[in-house]
C-alpha cells in the first residue's frame, strides 16, 4: 500500500517562482517623479520622430495674412512676425533640440568617460598631465568655451546637422565628465580582477573597454542624461546668440531672438511658448536624471 506525502507530491503542484517586477515598472513605482519626467522626455521623442505628421502647418511657410496672429482655433500657440505657426515650430524645434542634445551629450560623455577611465588606469604622470589639462578646461565656464569653439569652427552641416555646433556643446562636457567617471574608475582599478587582468598580460585597450568601463556604466548613463538638459540649453542659448541654429531652420532658442524680442509686448506668445518649451525639456531631463542616479545608487535602494 502506497501513500502520497507533501514531501513525494508531484512538482506540477508545487508554486510558481515568483516573476522578477520588470525594470521599467520598478522604477516608475520607486521614482514617481522621475517617471513622470520619462514621460515628458518620451513625448518630446515622438513629437520630434513624428513632427511631419503632427504639425498642423510647415514650419518655414510664410504667410503675411496671419502675421501676428494671437492663439486662436486655427494656431493654438499664435503666428510670429512671418506668420509662421508656432506651434509647428516648436514641434519641429523639439526635433532639433534632441538631435544637437543627444549627439553633443553622448559624444562628450563617451570621450570624457575613456580620458577618466585612461587617466584612473595608466595613474601617474599619466594622470597628473591629464588632469591639469582637465583643470585648464573646468576654469572656462561652459557657456565661453562653447562660444570659443563656434567662433572658431564656423558652420558645416552633415545630413542637416550642424557637426561644428555639436562638438561646440561636446567640448566642454568632456572635462566635466572626465572628472567624475576617473573618480569611479579609481575604485575600480583596485579591485583584484583588474590586477588578475594585468598578470594574464592583457593590453590596456583590453582591460579598460571590458573590464573598467562596464562597470562605471552607471555613473556614465546619469551623466548622459544630465547633460542631454545641459546641451539643449546651450544650443538655446547659442543659437539666441546667433551663433547656433540659423533660420529659417525652427529652433527654441532661434524662436526667442529676432523680431520675438521687438513684439514681445505686442505678441507675447512669441516668446512665452518656446521659452516653456525649453524649460519643461531642461526640467523633465534633470527631473530623470536625478531619479536615474538615486535608482542606479545601491546606497539610495536599501
Amino acid at each position: 500500500m502506497s501513500t502520497t506525502t507533501a514531501e513525494t507530491a508531484p512538482a506540477a503542484d508545487a508554486p510558481a517562482a515568483p516573476r522578477r517586477p520588470n525594470a521599467i515598472l520598478a522604477f516608475c513605482y520607486a521614482q514617481p517623479l522621475g517617471a513622470a519626467g520619462l514621460l515628458v522626455i518620451l513625448v518630446m521623442g515622438l513629437a520630434a520622430i513624428f513632427a511631419d505628421v503632427i504639425a498642423p502647418f510647415e514650419p518655414e511657410v510664410i504667410d503675411f495674412a496671419a502675421m501676428l496672429s494671437a492663439p486662436s482655433l486655427e494656431h493654438p500657440f499664435g503666428t510670429d512676425a512671418f506668420g509662421r505657426d508656432i506651434l509647428s515650430r516648436i514641434i519641429y524645434g523639439a526635433r532639433t533640440a534632441l538631435t544637437i542634445g543627444f549627439l553633443s551629450s553622448l559624444i562628450g560623455c563617451t570621450l570624457g568617460g575613456l580620458l577618466g577611465i585612461a587617466s584612473a588606469y595608466f595613474g601617474g604622470r599619466a594622470d597628473l598631465i591629464i588632469q591639469r589639462f582637465v583643470d585648464v578646461m573646468l576654469s572656462f565656464p561652459i557657456i565661453v568655451l562653447a562660444l570659443v569653439v563656434v567662433a572658431v569652427l564656423g558652420k558645416a552641416e552633415v545630413l542637416g546637422i550642424d557637426m561644428n555646433l555639436v562638438l561646440a556643446i561636446a567640448i566642454p562636457i568632456i572635462p566635466r565628465s572626465s572628472r567624475v567617471v576617473r573618480s569611479a574608475a579609481l575604485s575600480v582599478r583596485s579591485m583584484p580582477y583588474i590586477d588578475a587582468a594585468r598578470a594574464g598580460g592583457y593590453s590596456a585597450w583590453h582591460i579598460i573597454t571590458r573590464h573598467m568601463a562596464p562597470n562605471v556604466l552607471a555613473p556614465y548613463l546619469i551623466l548622459l542624461t544630465a547633460y542631454i538638459a545641459q546641451a539643449i540649453l546651450l544650443e538655446a542659448s547659442l543659437s539666441f546668440l546667433g551663433l547656433g541654429v540659423s533660420e529659417p531652420k525652427p529652433a527654441w532658442g532661434l524662436m526667442l531672438a529676432g523680431d520675438s524680442s521687438n513684439f514681445y509686448q505686442e505678441a507675447p506668445w512669441m516668446i512665452i511658448f518656446p521659452g516653456l518649451a525649453i524649460s519643461l525639456a531642461v526640467f523633465a531631463f534633470n527631473l530623470f536624471g536625478d531619479s536615474l542616479r538615486d535608482w542606479l545608487d545601491p546606497k539610495f535602494r536599501m
